[in-house]
């Protein structure tokens, strides 16, 4: 690979790395929060909440002002905003006695800048890599990326927060501008080739897209959410079985959680660079790897050991970690350029929303029943097999 080639997938993969990061490495150390500014628990978990909530509401916007104005335009501010809305929940934590709605505020403004970068890799990748193999290998590096962040992310935020607690806050500042100059540097051309396009002019867009392409391009979203919604979803519940079940808190727990997540990263990076642009394949490693996450969630049903459950969460790992950088292919290389911004925005948008969900429903599930989770965990995953193998079909079968 050209040095130039190589520098710009590094830039693109520092985008997922370091907004996952800043994001993730918060969720660990919610419970010092809490002690330290005097909240419950449901109000810190706004604290991630509210992050969520705006990015879904503000990525289809960065999408199609992309498609207007270029990628990089939207990605560069973008970071800068992010870093601000930790500067604003730093400075908050340190000079107030009860700081909370300010912090929301910083992770508000966060959430609105995550917004306008993340979803950017899938058309940015597509942009600069104009090969379908070598766009398919960015992706499954910017997927790796992704993981290694999730992996990371509660070592660091239990290293940073045993500093001083709100140390996490001015750390999401420094990892922004990295992205933001390696970006400004190292990125050339992914500018807009699309004439300006008004919102309804967008959504009218929109809407003859998915009369001709919609069935396969709901597959993919449908099967974005369910991913999403069940990885988050058993990692939350994986973190409170180590803790109720086997006392393993702080640092040693965040080692448990990063064995499933390591899973996914190296299945990412070898997925994309083994699925090239050949679409078929694409599909298949898609039904293979959902098809492994509905058996690993089957199994649990009747494995509740902590190594028999750590070992399945694993599988289940593999499984999302072949099935994700197919789906993001799918949309980045079967899409126009000058539609790739909204409709990857869209999508990203859609797997925002299943970590949104992921969470609150497998914790209400726990309620009632442990299997209760494990079978629903299932049934989604089957659930978007379906989907997959009946809306998605090869290119000669139009697809």
């Amino acid at each position: 690979m050209p040095r130039s080639a190589f520098l710009s997938l590094i830039a693109i993969a520092s985008i997922p790395f370091i907004i996952t990061l800043g994001n993730s490495m918060l969720i660990p150390i919610l419970p010092v929060i809490e002690r330290q500014i005097g909240i419950s628990p449901f109000q810190s978990s706004l604290i991630i909440t509210v992050y969520s909530i705006v990015a879904v509401i503000f990525i289809p916007m960065a999408g199609l002002l992309s498609d207007r104005v270029g990628r990089k335009r939207v990605i560069l501010p973008s970071l800068a905003i992010s870093g601000a809305g930790g500067i604003i929940s730093g400075l908050a934590s340190i000079s107030m006695t009860k700081p909370f709605y300010l912090i929301l505020l910083g992770r508000l403004v966060q959430g609105i800048g995550a917004a306008g970068a993340f979803p950017m890799l899938f058309p940015l990748a597509g942009d600069v890599f104009t090969k379908e193999e070598d766009a398919s290998h960015a992706l499954g590096v910017a997927e790796t990326a992704n993981t290694v962040g999730k992996v990371l992310s509660p070592i660091f935020g239990t290293l940073f927060a045993s500093l001083a607690w709100y140390l996490p806050f001015f750390v999401i500042p420094v990892l922004s501008s990295a992205s933001l100059l390696m970006i400004a540097i190292w990125i050339d051309g992914a500018t807009a080739k699309a004439k300006p396009v008004t919102v309804k002019g967008f959504l009218h867009q929109l809407a003859e897209l998915f009369k001709e392409e919609g069935r396969w391009l709901a597959a993919v979203f449908l099967s974005g959410i369910i991913i999403m919604t069940i990885l988050f979803g058993l990692l939350v519940y994986l973190s409170k079985f180590l803790e109720d079940a086997h006392q393993i808190f702080g640092t040693k727990k965040g080692l448990f959680l990063a064995i499933p997540l390591a899973n996914i990263s190296l299945a990412s990076y070898l997925t994309g660079k083994l699925i090239g642009k050949d679409k078929p394949l694409m599909r298949r490693t898609i039904l293979g790897g959902l098809s492994l996450v509905a058996a690993a969630s089957f199994a649990m049903m009747y494995f509740h050991g902590l190594w028999h459950l750590i070992l399945l969460i694993s599988l289940a790992g593999l499984g999302f970690g072949v099935s994700l950088p197919s789906l993001d292919s799918l949309v980045t290389k079967s899409i126009e350029t000058e539609q790739r911004g909204s409709i990857t925005s869209v999508y990203s948008g859609m797997r925002y929303a299943g970590v949104a969900i992921g969470p609150p429903l497998f914790s209400l599930l726990q309620q009632y029943s442990v299997y209760a989770i494990f079978l629903t965990s299932a049934a989604l995953a089957l659930a978007a097999v379906v989907l997959v193998f009946f809306l998605i079909r090869p290119p000669e079968q139009e697809f």
